[in-house]
């Protein structure tokens, strides 16, 4: 284990905190709630940006911008949307002026006409601009997406989890049929489940929210559900299905092939910074981060091990055609031969920034012609020929990519509770996990158990098997089990 990190076992959330601080990832502002995302941070958010954002232009999105601020009407133009953004919103009521004798002031004159709110979800700002984008099914469909930042007043915050300004995407697309509008909203949790397993190699389950956890505003809100190393679950990614609420409210019609006027049917889907907490704790250990190698900055450290200036010449001539050959594998390679750390403080290192394959390079293998490669998931080292040393990196990155999912979905399985009475529910609940229970439907019910237990229905899974049951708490009668858990 590496030292003054935490165990998991001893204080999971401090160890938590502990890899965002010592790997580099963020901290902390100045600003009460708010985080600077450090280099290190920023550059796995960045894969994460790119990858996402290609998958969204492969399926026919493109990218825009729209305003920080929303006026305040403008929420109450969708009820249920005011409501359930009520108590996060963070308004804007005065500007600011000098006064005579050169000081930034804030004048109770200078007050705005009309209060602005700050972005908390772009839903209310872009369909007020659709209006002017529309009006008939030739206009159709908008596909939208905006990277942007959001900012909803938390009091309780942690790094990437829950903050109160953080960094996401926001898909908003527009339709001619409800049935088109569903697809797209499909479609798009396809897209974000395709991205946590393939690249993040974090199993979810896709499934839909509850009424009582919809967003505000939707239809039908589908989820991705992804379980973490202490047994508690992450909402991963959402994609709503908004019916004609948004078209309704800032009045958003259409003019169809048959010349009928009709209201334009929507969806929204997006995914946060939250991603990033949900990487660290899917794969991380007591020794650091561990990064999946599709998502790594840096998948491949080369560090040498050697005397004097002349055996470090001899080793970055060695070692030049070694990085060429695993960069034109479209591998990203660093050569560390800084003199001014020592070969085991940078092992330490890149083990807690959680860098995939570590390759030491000596003056001894330069006469073997080999290697000594060291793969951070299972912390293991062994000795490679030079030759052919590309190839083996290559399906070593797959590997520990397949392998970190692997252990994941065996995480999950594992911890996975089919209960039939509350007393199993609670027993469950106390292991971690997914609790598979049935549920007889009624939002009373989910809210009951919400409060007794802390724990929420996380989703009715997708193509769910329809099993006729007693509901766990109330003994009413259940055609299906849902998932419960206690989230973050």
């Amino acid at each position: 284990m590496s030292k003054d990190l935490t165990k998991r076992a001893d204080d999971f959330s401090k160890w938590y905190n502990d890899i965002v601080a010592k790997a580099g990832l963020a901290e902390h502002s100045a600003v009460r709630g708010c985080m600077v995302i450090k280099p290190s941070g920023y550059a796995i958010w960045e894969k994460m940006q790119q990858t996402l954002d290609k998958m969204f232009k492969d399926t026919g999105h493109v990218n825009a911008y729209f305003p920080l601020f929303i006026p305040k009407s403008f929420f109450s133009k969708e009820a249920s949307h005011v409501d359930g953004f009520a108590k996060e919103c963070a308004v804007v009521t005065h500007y600011r002026l000098k006064n005579a004798d050169g000081e930034i002031v804030v004048d109770p004159e200078a007050k705005l006409e009309e209060e602005l709110i700050v972005r908390p979800t772009s839903e209310t700002i872009i369909w007020n601009t659709y209006r002017g984008w529309v009006q008939s099914y030739r206009d159709l469909p908008i596909l939208v997406n905006q990277w942007a930042n959001v900012v909803r007043w938390e009091m309780r915050t942690r790094l990437f989890l829950r903050t109160a300004e953080f960094l996401w995407q926001e898909g908003h697309t527009a339709h001619a049929s409800a049935q088109e509008a569903i697809e797209e909203t499909e479609r798009m949790l396809d897209v974000y489940a395709h991205f946590a397993e393939n690249y993040m190699a974090m199993p979810v389950v896709k499934g839909k929210k509850t009424p009582n956890e919809r967003f505000a505003g939707a239809l039908d809100t589908y989820c991705i559900e992804a379980m973490l190393q202490d047994g508690k679950a992450l909402q991963a990614g959402t994609s709503h299905f908004l019916g004609q609420n948004f078209a309704k409210a800032f009045d958003v019609k259409f003019a169809a092939k048959d010349g009928a006027l009709d209201y334009v049917w929507a969806s929204s889907w997006g995914v946060s910074t939250r991603l990033m907490g949900a990487l660290i704790m899917s794969h991380s250990d007591d020794n650091g981060l561990v990064i999946p190698p599709k998502l790594a900055p840096t998948q491949v450290v080369i560090v040498p091990i050697y005397k004097g200036d002349e055996g470090l010449a001899k080793i970055n001539e060695a070692v030049a055609p070694i990085k060429q050959k695993l960069e034109a594998k479209g591998i990203s390679v660093k050569y560390d031969n800084r003199d001014s750390q020592r070969p085991g403080w940078k092992f330490a290192e890149y083990e807690m920034q959680g860098v995939p394959v570590r390759i030491a390079i000596g003056e001894r293998d330069l006469q073997s012609l080999t290697v000594e490669v060291a793969r951070r998931d299972e912390l293991s080292k062994q000795v490679m020929p030079i030759e052919g040393l590309e190839q083996a990196i290559e399906k070593l990155l797959t590997d520990i990519q397949n392998n970190l999912f692997k252990k994941a979905l065996e995480r999950r399985e594992k911890t996975t509770h089919t209960v039939h009475t509350f007393d199993e529910f609670k027993q469950a609940l106390e292991k971690g996990g997914f609790v598979s229970a049935h549920w007889d439907g009624t939002p009373e019910t989910e809210q009951k158990i919400k409060e007794e237990t802390k724990a929420t229905i996380r989703c009715i899974p997708l193509n769910n098997k329809q099993e006729s049951g007693t509901c766990v708490y109330s003994g009413k009668a259940s055609t299906q089990r849902v998932l419960f858990a206690i989230a973050y």
